[in-house]
């Protein structure tokens, strides 16, 4: 069969500028101008929040060339030289450097996990009080401490510490123990600050997993009752799984201030004795220390920024962990 040129349809196949598909701008791909029109008044309100996020979040980050600078004050913010990663060698070239960082991740690890642990048993607990005054009462002993600044705190383990505190005093005696010297003891710290810390913000976490249990619609509670599930089966089937979106969001979160101290509780508690520096030291109060003696405010930059890098990127990696295990459960 053959095909006659002139009864062949004369197809045009060079796109035409007037039938070709015309490519979409940013905004109105996104729709992101139809967006604001309509929602206006949505826009309007975050107006102010975005700024005071802008100017006290995003805005100061700037300063962090002074961590790549030798900072004076008569040259200001941006005449001082610069001075490379000079600052960050007083990090990572000082003696004292394995030994801070090993104390920072790993009380920071033990935090983690047993405020979790603690606070997700303390909520489920109260949750199954059957009297709400007594759950209230409870919570509200627990969550007291949380409101305590760490100069109190550290006064009241002092009593309790102290060579002629109430434990060499009355607990020695009724248990008929030896006294110890807590304050020239580094060994006991480690134990004594996890538990103070835990003693201190368990309440807060509580708060948050309480909440998150109130949430949980009953009428799962209802069915697996009918289905004669027992209160262990419905808190491992039902309660656990909708708390752990609320346990990974803690724990990323947390994660990220995984190379900060919690200041107060490394500097105020101990009292400052040289001797238990080897197991209270930690990064925070290092820093402190060297910029009270040396007066540089580059390298405290530099260590504040290395703390900060470090937090961003565990926090990417923990997500990450996250989102090949379940992605449903990932913040971003």
């Amino acid at each position: 069969m053959t095909t006659n040129a002139s009864t062949t349809p004369d197809v045009n196949i060079t796109p035409n500028a007037s039938t070709a598909p015309k490519k979409k701008n940013f905004w109105k791909k996104t729709g992101f101008i139809q967006e604001l029109v309509k929602n206006k008044a949505m826009f309007l309100m975050l107006l102010l929040p975005f700024t005071l996020v802008f100017v006290n979040y995003y805005l100061p980050m700037f300063g962090v060339i002074i961590a790549f600078k030798n900072f004076n004050y008569s040259d200001g913010f941006l005449g001082s030289p610069w001075s490379g990663l000079e600052n960050f060698k007083f990090l990572f070239m000082s003696d004292a450097a394995w030994q801070i960082t090993r104390n920072t991740i790993l009380y920071n690890l033990f935090f983690i996990v047993l405020g979790l642990i603690f606070a997700v048993l303390f909520a489920l607990a109260l949750n199954e009080l059957r009297n709400k005054f007594a759950a209230r009462l409870y919570q509200s002993i627990i969550f007291l401490p949380y409101f305590l600044s760490w100069v109190v705190v550290a006064y009241l383990a002092l009593a309790f510490l102290d060579p002629n505190g109430f434990f060499n005093k009355t607990i020695v005696n009724i248990f008929n123990l030896q006294t110890v010297d807590w304050y020239a003891s580094p060994q006991y710290w480690p134990y004594i600050l996890v538990l103070i810390n835990l003693w201190k913000n368990i309440g807060y976490g509580i708060v948050i997993y309480i909440a998150g249990i109130s949430g949980i619609d009953q009428e799962y509670y209802e069915a697996a009752v009918l289905d004669g599930a027992s209160k262990l089966q419905q808190i491992r089937y039902i309660t656990i799984p909708f708390l752990i979106p609320f346990m990974i969001v803690t724990v990323i979160i947390n994660l990220g201030n995984i190379f900060r101290s919690d200041f107060g509780l490394f500097y105020q508690i101990p009292m400052q004795q040289g001797l238990l520096a080897p197991s209270t030291e930690v990064l925070d109060t290092y820093i402190y220390k060297a910029l009270i003696m040396s007066g540089d405010l580059g390298m405290s930059s530099a260590a504040g920024l290395y703390q900060s890098v470090i937090g961003f990127f565990t926090v990417l990696i923990a997500n990450w962990a996250v989102g090949k295990i379940s992605k449903e459960n990932k913040i971003f």
